[in-house]
Formats: C-alpha cells, sequence, structure tokens
C-alpha cells in the first residue's frame, strides 16, 4: 500500500473512533491505536510513520527486531502483542515498550528481572481468558488477582491494565459482552495504587463495540494495512524461518 493508500485508511480508522467516543461523550484521545505491523516491512512502517502512526504492534521477535533496526531513527512505542515465551522473555524485556499478552507468573518474573535497569519498568497488560477455552491464551478471571498481586512486587514491571482476544462475532450485543466483563473485571480490581487504567481490546472488526465498552488501546492491523491476502509478501527472518 502506497502512502495515500495508508495515510486514507489511518484517517478512515481514527474516523470511526472518534464516532464511538462522540456517541459515548469520551474524547478520542482516550482512545489510541496500535498499527498491528507483524508481516509488514519496515519500509511500510516508515510510510505509516510518517503520515503520523507512532505506536505499532509486532508478535513475532525477531521480525520485530529487524524493524526496529531499521527504524532506530524514529521515536516508534513499540508494542509486544504476541504469545509471551520463556526464550524470548529477553529480548522482549529489552527491545519492547509494552507487552499486551502477560499471563504467566513465571514470564512476568523473566520480564522484570531482564528489564535493563537504564530503562523504565516495563508497560504491561495482562491478557484475560473471559471464554474460558483451553485454546485460547489468557490468565482465567478468577487467577487474575494472584497474578496481580505477583505483578505488584516486581520492580522490573507496571501493570497498566487488562487485554482480550475474544472470539469473533457479526451480533453487535456478543460483540460488546466480553469487552464488557473485561471492563468490569478491571473495576473489582483497580485499586488507587494501581487503577488499571488501560483497557487493550478491538480489533478491525470490532473496534466500536470495544470502544463502548471502554477500550483504551485498539489494535487494528487489516483495516490499516489491509488484510494478510492483499501482502506482496511474507517476512522471514534471517535463518529463512517464520519466527
Amino acid at each position: 500500500m502506497n502512502t495515500d493508500g495508508i495515510a486514507s485508511s489511518l484517517q478512515q480508522v481514527h474516523s470511526r473512533i472518534q464516532a464511538v467516543c462522540e456517541c459515548t461523550q469520551r474524547p478520542s484521545e482516550q482512545v489510541e491505536l496500535i498499527a498491528v505491523s507483524k508481516r509488514q516491512s519496515a519500509e511500510t512502517i516508515r510510510v505509516a510513520y510518517q503520515c503520523g502512526q507512532r505506536a505499532f504492534g509486532e508478535s513475532y521477535v525477531q521480525e520485530a527486531l529487524d524493524k526496529m533496526a531499521d527504524l532506530a531513527d524514529l521515536d516508534i512505542a513499540w508494542h509486544f502483542i504476541g504469545r509471551v515465551q520463556s526464550n524470548k522473555t529477553r529480548q522482549i524485556a529489552t527491545h519492547f515498550d509494552w507487552v499486551h499478552g502477560l499471563a504467566d507468573a513465571g514470564h512476568a518474573r523473566r520480564l522484570s528481572e531482564q528489564r535493563p535497569a537504564d530503562l523504565p519498568p516495563l508497560n504491561v497488560c495482562l491478557q484475560v481468558n473471559l471464554s474460558g477455552e483451553s485454546s485460547k491464551d489468557g490468565v482465567a478471571p478468577t487467577a487474575l488477582a494472584e497474578l496481580l498481586a505477583v505483578c505488584d512486587h516486581l520492580p522490573g514491571l507496571r501493570v497498566r491494565g487488562l487485554m482480550t482476544l475474544p472470539a469473533p462475532s457479526g451480533d453487535d450485543m456478543a460483540q460488546r459482552q466480553p469487552f464488557r466483563a473485561l471492563r468490569d473485571l478491571r473495576d473489582q480490581l483497580a485499586t488507587p495504587a494501581r487503577p488499571l487504567s488501560v483497557l487493550s481490546m478491538g480489533m478491525s472488526d470490532d473496534l466500536e463495540a470495544a470502544i463502548l465498552e471502554g477500550a483504551t488501546f485498539v489494535r487494528i492491523g487489516t483495516a490499516v494495512f489491509g488484510s494478510r491476502s492483499e501482502l506482496a509478501h511474507f517476512w522471514v527472518n534471517r535463518s529463512g524461518k517464520i519466527d
């Protein structure tokens, strides 16, 4: 997608965000767009940056590190939105500003210990599995308080809020239900010392439902960069394998 195409797509997404915020009487500045740039080239990210986008979400560590090196001259906020793996925690802790899928106490301890001392604490959102499906990542709602208590004692982390990734639904009310459940869970567990002000929820097909229920981050890939079938190539790391 060329510069004009990305600029137009970003404007359309921001218009969608603004329209929902007006309905709920929220300032649109309360909802930040994370452009999901996995499988996009560094050149494409640079174009989006030139169009005003600053936060980008990556799911594959090696792919992200290669792009970070190519884009080191830009003040990008890098969000890790993939599954956290034990053998990747040091790289995540060293190079990312945010982690959106933390759901394991062991990973939390590793990220905190491996966060470089010259960097601020790593911003994290704890991923909640609201459906109970074993195939879905995330901590069960009943175990969230315990994970929060662990993270409260890890100086290398700053828990900013919660994240969820519900199953797709074509029904407006069904879309809103898991987002409402995450907001309610946040309201139950927030404290003055740990307000959990961030709700990371909503993607290209359901961002309106997420914002109506209080989303503060929406993670948008397709609506910004186009569908995966439209990509000219897939990113391959230096070993020749998908990370």
